[in-house]
């Protein structure tokens, strides 16, 4: 019989740091790049199966071995039969191991969390995304990061006491050439907010994954693959979370010095863009920054699925269940405070989209008719048509994304519905 073995490629990490378990996981990282959580018993498992000697033995020699290993470790009495059952029944459906017989795991997908970042396009490959980090990693030394908000924040005194927003944002809605500046502006915020998160995590010791671009739900988005950041410690992961936020402030510092020196009304509208992206990202109740920086700081990986258990204990009143039974005292109150803070934040997010959604068709059509009547009315044809496109697109995306997500639930059904008959 062939032994049981370790998927080629996996790796692994130890125990996750500064978790909100009263026992911590220990993280395995498969060849896709995803994160899987074990138990100290299954990573016991995993850990013996890598053991030089375990890989060289046949298949009951070296189940033999880890029930040796598991017995001496736990105190408790493992067969080879007992590994058997774990490795088949618990690490091989996880694509961590081989079967106990040597035979390959199933097909295993990455998971599909609620709320998750689906529609998105990988545009920067790891090795890309790990040489671009590295230019901007020493921006997180600590005197310069206690330098650089400092700085911003006295840029933000002077433009928010001393500069008319309203009128730079009139003068930039009546030029093509505005627009299109603010628009490219707003965008470049946006990819060097995801370079602070890659920048932090290679700051960390780890390697940032891809970069790309997509819409989630509703808005058209970039991410960064940060998925290596659980190696890290609390700290380690909150700065990971922390580094677009504050790239975004570099950019709105850069942004501020440069409108100063110039004056240039589209250059104070970019810095205006940049604030509300900061605000969005800092939201905890979708997968934005914020959220996972609540999700970092209690030593949770994924808090949508506590939703149902907290409402059950805190509302309804019913026993804790064993996923909050696993939980350590105060990341149960913090988790339950976000709970009771997002259903309903999300219910009054929803309903307003839906709500109106008739009036922002009726206003996208109206402007983009517009758009489209005067496109070629400024002195520079070319720069009038881009500047009109970009706007469209900007338009057209968020209804795009909406019908995407409002047809996730409907295709569920209708398979359901399906099945059925």
């Amino acid at each position: 019989m062939s032994p049981p073995t370790l998927v080629a490629g996996i790796e692994l990490v130890g125990e996750f740091e500064d978790s909100g378990y009263c026992e911590p996981p220990h993280l395995v990282c498969r060849p896709d790049g995803q994160i899987v959580r074990l138990p100290a018993l299954l990573y016991q498992v995993v850990r013996g199966l890598d053991d030089r000697h375990a890989r060289r033995a046949d298949g009951e020699t070296a189940m033999a071995r880890v029930a040796a290993e598991l017995s001496r470790e736990t105190g408790r009495h493992f067969a080879p039969e007992h590994v058997a059952y774990l490795i088949d029944e618990k690490l091989a459906p996880l694509g961590i191991t081989t079967h106990s017989d040597g035979s390959p795991p199933p097909p295993t997908a990455k998971s599909d969390p609620f709320l998750a970042f689906r529609f998105r396009l990988a545009v920067l490959p790891e090795h890309v995304t790990w040489f671009l980090s590295g230019l901007f990693a020493w921006l997180f030394r600590p005197l310069l990061v206690a330098f650089g908000l400092g700085a911003f924040l006295a840029c933000e005194i002077w433009l928010w006491a001393t500069q008319d927003t309203g009128a730079a944002l009139r003068t930039v809605l009546t030029s093509p050439t505005g627009v299109l500046l603010v628009v490219l502006l707003a965008i470049a915020s946006c990819a060097f907010h995801e370079m602070g998160h890659g920048a932090a995590c290679r700051y960390g010791g780890v390697r940032p994954g891809e970069m790309g671009c997509g819409i989630y739900l509703v808005w058209p988005a970039f991410y960064t693959d940060i998925t290596n950041s659980y190696r890290l410690g609390r700290a380690g992961r909150i700065r990971a979370d922390l580094g677009g936020v504050y790239f975004n402030a570099l950019c709105a510092l850069a942004l501020g010095l440069a409108y100063a020196a110039t004056g240039f009304p589209p250059l104070l509208v970019a810095i205006v863009s940049v604030h509300l992206e900061m605000i969005q990202q800092l939201l905890p109740t979708l997968r934005f920054d914020g959220y996972y920086i609540v999700a970092d700081l209690v030593g949770i990986p994924d808090l949508f699925k506590y939703i149902g258990p907290i409402v059950k204990r805190v509302v309804l009143r019913r026993p804790a269940d064993e996923r909050l039974r696993a939980l350590k005292r105060w990341p149960q109150v913090v988790v339950a405070a976000w709970v009771l803070f997002l259903i309903p934040a999300l219910t009054l997010q929803l309903g307003m989209v839906l709500v109106n959604m008739p009036q922002l068709l009726r206003a996208d059509w109206a402007r983009i008719t517009l758009l489209v009547a005067d496109a070629g009315a400024s002195g520079n044809v070319a720069v009038g048509v881009t500047a009109a496109f970009l706007q469209i697109v900007l338009l057209v995306l968020p209804v795009a994304g909406v019908v995407l997500v409002l047809a996730q639930p409907v295709r569920a059904l209708i398979r359901r519905c399906r099945r059925s008959a």
